[in-house]
């Protein structure tokens, strides 16, 4: 029996109460069966996936540019990160993760038996991957070096540069590099401009990972897939062996299909985010009670609540009085922030803001309690 949760921000996540509004999950709103055509006529008990799905492999291949070869296909990214942490740390081993992050990455480390080191990236620095400090922290047992891009909980993107940078130093290092990349599809659909660059597509010691779910709202097929070298994916696809062994029919076939409707998909997220950002910068810049190192551009943010240190009771005074769940920042190293979901229906972000507003004008009351900065 574990004497902590791996994972203390899921186990939240699994066990928290329903709330009338919910702004703490962080996944695009769900497709419909409708809103994948041809969805009921795939379903397959059947597909020969011992090695990744073809249909489903090669159009992820195409997606990045890459060879198959070098695309393994997992439960979701979260499982796609386990593998790459099984298959490339083991007990002794160090690994360089980035803090605040997405908690289930530190609790697969410390399942596998290894020692995690942090490096920090701050508010102050409007969330900055500092490259001097990593190359500090770096030894000759790091093994891996972790990161989120988009930045789980901010939403700040790596530029490509900063990212060829970090490569260089764990190269010479002799690690890995994990790139949770499942929020970036979502956030380049609002840069049209800005060439989208996944870490898959750089050279160096890069593991990249993605899934439907954050951005093209396929959450219930938990499909996702890590992208790196040759030799590193078979590593990936041995440890595979070991975990599951191989994916779900039903849910190789339904992805592949999205796959090939993934223009639209992407054209349903794009109207859907950019409404709900548009929204959101709207309310910020009118709330400057809450404070971001800059304007929301994506899918989550992650605002600092001025002059405090804990913005636990504000958070809690939130649910309870007026019914908006937000994911509270202690779970992300970061207990004066709260993440909210820009991905969900805008009616429900509509009116989620509005219930905000009136809470942060009791805060301003004083008839919620504050944790002095």
């Amino acid at each position: 029996m574990l004497e902590s949760p791996l994972a203390p921000y899921l186990l939240w996540a699994k066990t928290r109460a329903p709330a009338p509004i919910d702004l703490a999950g962080s996944n695009l709103l769900h497709c419909t069966l409708d809103e994948l055509p041809g969805a009921r006529d795939a379903v397959d008990l059947s597909a020969p996936n011992d090695d990744g799905y073809a249909p489903l492999v090669e159009p992820l291949a195409a997606h990045y540019g890459v060879d198959p070869e070098r695309v393994v296909t997992a439960a979701g990214c979260s499982g796609a990160n386990f593998l790459a942490i099984a298959a490339t740390v083991g007990g002794g081993d160090e690994v360089l993760v980035e803090r605040p992050t997405y908690d289930p990455i530190v609790g697969a480390c410390r399942l596998m038996g290894a020692r995690v080191t942090t490096f920090a990236r701050r508010h102050e620095d409007g969330w900055r991957l500092d490259l001097d400090e990593v190359a500090r922290r770096l030894t000759r047992r790091t093994r891996l070096v972790a990161l989120t891009r988009p930045h789980n909980p901010s939403g700040v993107l790596i530029p490509p540069d900063d990212l060829r940078a970090l490569g260089a130093l764990a190269l010479d290092a002799g690690a890995h590099v994990l790139v949770d990349e499942v929020y970036l599809d979502g956030a380049m659909l609002l840069r049209p401009g800005e060439p989208r660059v996944p870490a898959a597509r750089l050279d160096g010691p890069f593991i990249s990972t993605g899934s439907l779910t954050k951005s093209y709202g396929l959450a219930g097929l938990r499909t996702g897939w890590a992208v790196t070298s040759p030799n590193t994916a078979e590593r990936l696809r041995r440890t595979r062996d070991v975990i599951d062994n191989a994916g779900s029919a039903p849910a190789d076939r339904l992805a592949a299909l999205a796959l090939a409707s993934l223009p639209a998909l992407a054209a349903r997220a794009a109207a859907l985010l950019g409404e709900n950002v548009r929204l959101a910068r709207a309310f910020f810049d009118a709330h400057r009670q809450l404070e971001l190192t800059a304007p929301p551009a994506g899918s989550i943010v992650f605002p600092r609540l001025r002059d405090t240190a804990d913005a636990g009771p504000f958070v809690e005074h939130l649910l309870a009085r007026h019914g908006v769940a937000v994911a509270p920042g202690r779970f992300f190293d970061a207990p004066a922030h709260f993440r909210l979901s820009l991905a969900g229906r805008t009616a429900t972000l509509e009116e989620g803001l509005a219930r905000l507003d009136r809470a942060l004008a009791e805060l301003a009351a004083g008839r919620v309690a504050r944790a002095p900065a």
